[in-house]
């Protein structure tokens, strides 16, 4: 495979987490298809991981069928409460013993983040190990890899696949299939269904493309 191709492969598999990650927000659906999310979503899918793409497809379509408030307040429920959380959303609940958020995990999760200079936007709400939160950290390391590769810095591009493997094998591959598993008991809205088998497929069966040019 060619260094281009690459390229484009990692910055498609990179939006694939941001794009993911939106969809764990409160929905908004003026924003969502002013950028062609979901659209964008199953299109790279179907070179990053095409098992997933039928499941974002669904996405796309359950999306236009729900009102915004019909989303708004099954995304409550799964994920806000005030009435005991169907699926929550924060990694600290699966990974640590104590089922608390804010938890040792958590630390790590920072700990990670600190190391790549980012620091925590005092205007943002959510936790840093909220789902969305991880999914955009992947994304960012995602996209320092494909800058290195784009100077040419080989060495520097497989630093950060190595974190990208560290973080998703530490965190995400280790809570997201018991968090899509709850998002499936929880609910019968066919978006949030397809977005939980959508996020499972993309973690369980993508590959970091090596930085060496091997596909």
């Amino acid at each position: 495979m060619q260094k281009d191709e690459i390229i484009v492969l990692e910055i498609m598999k990179g939006e694939c987490y941001r794009f993911l990650a939106a969809c764990f927000y409160l929905p908004n659906k003026e924003s969502l298809a002013a950028e062609q999310l979901l659209a964008n979503l199953t299109q790279n899918l179907q070179q990053i991981c095409p098992a997933a793409a039928p499941f974002s497809k669904k996405m796309e379509e359950s999306f236009e069928a729900y009102t915004e408030e019909e989303l708004a307040v099954e995304y409550s429920r799964l994920f806000v409460g005030p009435f005991g959380l169907k699926a929550p959303p924060y990694g600290s609940i699966y990974l640590d013993n104590e089922r608390t958020v804010m938890g040792p995990s958590t630390m790590e999760t920072i700990h990670f983040y600190e190391k790549e200079g980012l620091a925590r936007d005092e205007s943002f709400n959510e936790l840093p190990d909220h789902i969305a939160v991880e999914l955009e950290f992947m994304y960012f390391l995602i996209f320092r890899e494909a800058e290195a590769l784009q100077n040419g810095e080989s060495g520097r591009a497989e630093l950060y696949r190595q974190k990208q493997e560290n973080f998703r094998s530490r965190f995400l591959d280790k809570w997201v299939p018991a968090f899509c598993g709850n998002m499936k008991e929880g609910t019968d809205n066919v978006f949030y269904l397809a977005l939980a088998d959508c996020l499972f497929t993309l973690i369980s069966l993508a590959s970091v493309p090596a930085a060496s040019g091997q596909p």
